[in-house]
């Protein structure tokens, strides 16, 4: 301890590990198209999506935003957001979804965690992200309580085929319905959305 620490009788705190990588991940100067997130305490650095991963995503948006404009809609107030980032403290992360939903208007970003607030969540999982998609993010969102969790999968492992799955009713971590299809079959978004999801235009 030092002298002016012993006559002020204060000590400087010692930050988290948590503090210490967000901190690092806020400060990252990526070139444009870079993502970073922090998954499980480690910050994980990922390359720009090809056009096949971006075309889903908007597909996704456009089905979404199509609700959301829809006259009478139960989600007229809700906004979808690309590359806000979710942060799950919980869990140590930080993550940066495809797409993301919030009831109305999105959270101050340096909020703990405004995963809180989000009711659905978007991947679509590339060969360098499917991993963290299929497990530590499902972990992660589930823990965060966030209603509905859509994984496009262009490499399903149990499958050997292109699919969707929707995660649903989060419950001690752990989401209690689940529900697949592939690609080319209709998925049903449940409330507050209530439509269809048309994966025919999903490219393989």
């Amino acid at each position: 301890m030092s002298i002016a620490e012993a006559e002020t009788g204060s000590v400087t705190p010692v930050p988290s590990r948590w503090d210490v990588v967000l901190r690092a991940w806020k400060e990252l100067d990526l070139p444009e198209g870079w993502r970073a997130e922090i998954i499980e305490g480690d910050i994980v650095i990922m390359t720009p999506p090809k056009y096949d991963h971006n075309h889903i995503v908007w597909l996704v948006n456009k089905a979404l935003m199509r609700e959301i404009l829809r006259p009478g809609s139960r989600v007229s107030e809700a906004e979808v957001h690309q590359a806000q980032d979710i942060r799950v403290p919980v869990t140590d992360s930080v993550y940066i979804p495809d797409l993301m939903v919030l009831p109305e208007s999105a959270p101050d970003p340096d909020a703990e965690n405004p995963a809180a607030d989000a009711i659905l969540v978007v991947e679509v999982a590339s060969p360098s992200t499917a991993k963290k998609d299929r497990k530590a993010k499902l972990w992660g969102y589930a823990h965060a309580g966030i209603p509905l969790y859509l994984l496009v999968d262009r490499w399903d492992p149990d499958t050997g085929q292109e699919a969707a799955t929707l995660f649903a009713e989060p419950e001690r971590g752990v989401y209690k319905h689940v529900e697949k299809v592939f690609f080319g079959e209709p998925l049903k978004l449940p409330e507050p959305f209530g439509i269809t999801l048309d994966t025919s235009g999903f490219p393989a």
